[in-house]
């Protein structure tokens, strides 16, 4: 049976005070993403939902990636921003991937984001082979920077790994958010085998490996699939939903969204999402007519 529930909004309008709002539902699905479910549920589990899993912010995953940008400078290069966004898949190893990506044609402000990377441990010799690639590579790196059609021109090379590691997201005090290293090696934004390939790749085009400019100048992983910090398990001391997706210690409320995946699937996990909710929603019972 279903109960009611009431919720509690904070209201906010352009111009006006923010003000409180009740809302009465038969249920509630948390589909905010890892970046939304979970902050909110961190805040929500201090104040109107204490019986929350004290897993809430654990096995936050990053699918282990690395995404590099290789811009060709050849006369006659291949239109990368034509065709789907993903059509192609290498099985690099056993627990590795690397996914070709096409930005579509009016995409070329990203180059803003970016710059060359070198694979250093050290952000001072990553800026000193910065200087050593424009040396190596000055027309390369001249025609990269400021290419007419960057996006006709670059291929966006995603890297994933089903390597395990685990970071916790928290409330911050300065800031929203926070993490922590939970279990596993450290995310890195340098992966040997990610800078391998793309090193490969650019000398097919002519070109020079670039990431986001974090990645490249402080070290800081950037991935495109976060997934965690509301994982599925057998009871509350593992997860905080069951198989159902249904809330440990709530009736009517269950988390529908890349926070429910406890494992690196190594692939983009868009449909693994996407069948899990629907197998959630083929467990509530239909409306009564």
């Amino acid at each position: 049976m279903m109960v009611p529930m009431v919720i509690e909004l904070i209201l906010s309008q352009a111009g006006k005070k923010k003000s409180k709002a009740s809302v009465t539902s038969k249920g509630v699905i948390f589909s905010g993403g890892v970046m939304g479910t979970v902050p909110l549920l961190l805040k929500l589990k201090k104040t109107s939902l204490p019986k929350l899993s004290d897993v809430v912010g654990k096995n936050i995953r990053t699918n282990n990636e690395s995404l590099l940008l290789v811009t060709s400078t050849d006369k006659n290069p291949k239109d990368y921003s034509k065709g789907i966004a993903i059509g192609s898949i290498l099985h690099t190893d056993k627990n590795s991937h690397l996914e070709p990506v096409r930005y579509g044609e009016g995409s070329s402000f990203s180059k803003a984001l970016t710059m060359p990377t070198i694979h250093n441990k050290f952000a001072l010799f990553r800026l000193l082979g910065i200087i050593g690639l424009f040396i190596k590579h000055p027309t390369r790196f001249f025609k990269t920077i400021f290419s007419k059609k960057y996006a006709q021109r670059t291929t966006i090379l995603l890297f994933m790994q089903t390597l395990d590691s685990t970071l916790q997201i928290k409330l911050g005090k300065l800031t929203k958010m926070k993490t922590v290293k939970e279990s596993g090696a450290k995310p890195s934004a340098f992966i040997p085998d990610a800078m391998a390939l793309g090193k490969q790749v650019a000398e097919k085009v002519k070109g020079i490996p670039y990431a986001n400019f974090t990645d490249a100048m402080l070290g800081t992983p950037t991935t495109a699939h976060i997934l965690g910090g509301a994982v599925m398990a057998k009871d509350a001391s593992k997860g905080v939903i069951d198989k159902h997706n249904k809330v440990f210690g709530y009736q009517n409320m269950l988390v529908c969204d890349g926070s429910m995946i406890s494992a690196n699937p190594g692939v983009n996990p868009s449909l693994s999402i996407t069948a899990i909710t629907e197998h959630a929603m083929s467990k509530i019972e239909p409306k009564k007519a």
